[in-house]
């Protein structure tokens, strides 16, 4: 790769290919996107006693993989779900803070069986054309939802800043401060430039304990094979694994809904219509086969992220052979404990910081998307559809007990906000009279 007879491709919006920027300038951009999907990465094995090391290695290949199916063509990284924790604590829930690691295997058995309802939605939109679908998420639609993303997860942003928000203040002026006055390859590397400066800053003023670096090894095996699901298909609890199927399966409607919200967000970013090509049955088949890999390895789901729509929006840059460089960084850092924890060790409040810029990106892509195309709120049908998918998606608080739940026996299964939001919305649009629709027809 050598930038000297090359120019990055520039578009309307942003840099499509970044072959012409030099091998050294396209590393640091693989590496920003790593360090920017990392903090959300780590939280769910950190919620749920899963690896962390197992977790990188295959957001790594599972981000490969999607990319694989969908033809290289989609700046997607996919990372850990969130939405499939309740699942997790109803299965194995944690035993006085430690991870229940006999029943995890079960979980993830429940997760990866979860994978096949977005193989078979995909082989239902092969079969039938992606239309029948799309045609249940609108602009009016998707717009709110977007929307209500960025700002369902802006509180945990809130929560990390919280922790010092001196750090933080100091990562989001850096980020703003590059993206705005920056210039060349500084304007397009502002999230590294964030944590790089408010990691520094805490380490140096004592606030950031390196112990657990120390202690950890240099080399490491990242995949473990007693919390495998292969550990538990010899002797294991057949009737704990059927419970793990009917409580965790269900949680995947959700995230195949937050998907189509996703892959819509990127397209509105980009200005590609990747529903379209490669198509949305290669995006789904892509992210339920990743949330099967990982799983059955000991892995969380995964999932395509907000917090990728994010970096794109911030920093222009939209070569999928950056995601597939950040990918590869996961990947190698996933082998070695010492780098994987001196990551983990960055500050709570650098993550904040950096999360709350990249949140409200997400948000602003949203507001984007419902003006582009000229959703019109003078009618209130449309007011109704999206003040009810905002008020729901961030109205109820996503936990094990859930504000919308089902029982499933003696286990609740819980929905997240999002997911009632974007159910609301969508059978909203289909049952609310569309009079001006109506009046052209005539």
């Amino acid at each position: 790769m050598s930038g000297k007879n090359k120019r990055p491709v520039l578009g309307e919006k942003g840099i499509y290919d970044v072959r012409g920027l030099g091998t050294p300038r396209v590393a640091i951009l693989g590496l920003q996107h790593m360090f920017a999907m990392f903090g959300a990465t780590i939280l769910v094995p950190m919620l749920t006693g899963l690896d962390v090391s197992t977790t990188l290695l295959f957001a790594g290949l599972g981000t490969l993989l999607f990319h694989l199916i969908t033809k290289g063509r989609v700046p997607a990284f996919l990372g850990s779900s969130f939405a499939f924790l309740g699942g997790y604590w109803a299965i194995a829930p944690m035993v006085d803070g430690a991870p229940n690691t006999e029943l995890l295997p079960y979980a993830c058995f429940g997760v990866a069986c979860s994978g096949l309802l977005y193989l078979l939605l995909a082989l239902l939109i092969k079969l039938f054309g992606a239309e029948k679908v799309m045609r249940f998420f609108p602009p009016i639609v998707t717009g709110p939802l977007i929307i209500a993303i960025g700002l369902t997860l802006s509180q945990t942003a809130i929560d990390n800043c919280s922790a010092d928000w001196l750090i933080a203040v100091v990562a989001i002026a850096l980020v703003v401060i590059c993206n705005i006055w920056g210039r060349g390859m500084v304007k397009i590397v502002p999230i590294i430039i964030g944590v790089a400066g408010s990691y520094l800053l805490a380490a140096v003023l004592g606030r950031v304990d390196f112990t657990p670096v120390a202690q950890a090894d240099w080399i490491g095996l990242p995949i473990h094979w007693d919390a495998t699901v292969f550990s538990i298909f010899k002797d294991g609890d057949v009737s704990l694994m059927i419970t793990a199927v009917i409580t965790i399966m269900p949680l995947a409607l959700a995230t195949i809904v937050e998907h189509i919200g996703d892959i819509s967000a990127i397209s509105s970013t980009v200005d590609r219509n990747y529903i379209e090509n490669p198509g949305l049955h290669r995006t789904l088949l892509g992210d339920g086969a990743a949330t099967i890999l990982a799983s059955l390895f000991g892995a969380p789901a995964n999932t395509t992220y907000g917090e990728n729509t994010g970096v794109l929006s911030l920093t222009k840059v939209f070569d999928p052979m950056v995601i597939r460089l950040a990918a590869g960084f996961a990947i190698l850092f996933s082998f070695s404990p010492k780098v994987a924890t001196l990551i983990g060790c960055m500050p709570t409040a650098t993550v904040g910081g950096v999360s709350l810029v990249l949140y409200g990106m997400i948000s602003a892509v949203g507001v984007r998307n419902v003006v582009e195309s000229r959703v019109d709120f003078s009618r209130s049908r449309n007011i109704i559809i999206a003040a009810l998918i905002l008020v729901l998606s961030i109205g109820i608080k996503y936990s094990a007990a859930g504000a919308i739940a089902f029982q499933v026996g003696e286990l609740t299964i819980s929905l997240s906000g999002l997911a009632v939001g974007a159910l609301a919305g969508i059978i909203l649009n289909a049952v609310l009279p569309d009079k001006d629709a109506q009046g052209r027809r005539k």
